[in-house]
């Protein structure tokens, strides 16, 4: 390159607070499902240090964004008013019930305390949202994505901790809530995918979103069914399956596209998926299923070991936190 190519050429934009996005709670998502994916495979030890790891991220995060809004309203108030962002703002919640899953066994009060601040956040949330969803805002259907399913997602994470604390009618009410708004967004989403322009290559990884509603909602149905496997639960488990061989033959072509924190869509429902494997595996008897389970572990781990490199290369180059 000559001096002057160089010196035309453009230099990298500073990270800066105000372009700090929603969307880096899908990273704490991502970690603590593989921390939920270890302890289901019977990794103890190492889930207890990825969930301690992802705790203090989370309230790194946690506390960056909470000084975005202070200082940045505006910036805050354009990513609610985001088609694609929106759904992003029960990530951070989600972090929180699942967290709450993970420390029921070593600090019950903390987790019910954290379960029960997630629940009444995420029902909020949903009102909220889907309030916003049908305003006299006009979304056209270039802007849907599987995004959109995330707070349908949060919705059926909250019988899991509410099974354990025997509040079972709660917890019904957003398994209820949740299922039924996946799958309305099921056929949008399809509709989307089908009869209009392909997604953008930043968008295209959350089509791997697609495998986690049935892949929770399947643990979530387990834990109020009394941990029986019945056709309901089959039926989830398999959609969730159909999905994952659907999205598996759209990894190559993600696979070369440029990396883009959207990326960080691949870990939490690959994480939901080999939980559900495990999860069907001991309830079934299958010792298939556990054999796929640890192979879906590898998988996962070898994915977020990957995210997580691309993402401080990313960092290191001032390729995040930048106006799009």
């Amino acid at each position: 390159m000559s001096s002057l190519e160089h010196a035309a050429a453009p230099e990298a934009a500073p990270a800066r607070l105000e372009h700090f996005p929603i969307t880096f709670f899908g990273v704490t998502m991502g970690l603590f499902g593989l921390a939920l994916a270890l302890r289901a495979g019977g990794v103890a030890a190492t889930s207890l240090l990825v969930t301690a790891g992802t705790a203090l991220l989370l309230i790194a995060l946690a506390g960056l964004y909470a000084l975005k809004i202070l200082r940045h309203p505006d910036q805050v108030a354009a990513e609610w008013q985001h088609p694609v962002r929106l759904s992003f703002f029960p990530a951070a919640n989600i972090s929180v019930l699942l967290l709450s899953l993970l420390l029921q066994d070593s600090l019950p009060g903390v987790s019910a305390v954290l379960w029960g601040l997630g629940a009444v956040i995420q029902a909020i949330l949903t009102i909220v949202i889907v309030s916003a969803w049908i305003s006299h805002r006009a979304f056209v259907p270039g802007m849907l994505s599987p995004a959109w399913f995330i707070p349908a997602v949060a919705n059926v994470i909250v019988p899991l901790g509410g099974a354990h604390l025997a509040l079972f009618e709660i917890s019904w009410y957003f398994f209820s809530v949740g299922l039924l708004f996946w799958a309305i967004l099921l056929t949008l989403v399809f509709n989307r995918l089908i009869f209009h322009d392909p997604l953008p290559g930043k968008l295209r990884p959350t089509m791997v979103i697609l495998i986690a509603p049935p892949s929770v909602a399947f643990l979530a149905w387990t834990e109020l069914n009394g941990g029986s496997l019945d056709a309901a639960g089959l039926f989830l488990f398999n959609t969730g399956l159909f999905f994952a061989a659907l999205v598996a033959v759209q990894v190559p072509a993600l696979l070369r596209l440029p990396f883009a924190m959207s990326f960080w869509a691949l870990s939490f429902p690959l994480a939901a998926l080999t939980t559900a494997v495990f999860r069907y595996g001991a309830l079934s008897g299958n010792h298939l299923s556990q054999l796929a389970g640890f192979g879906l572990l590898g998988l996962l781990a070898v994915t977020i070991a990957a995210l997580s490199v691309r993402t401080i290369r990313a960092a290191m180059a001032g390729e995040i936190c930048k106006p799009e």
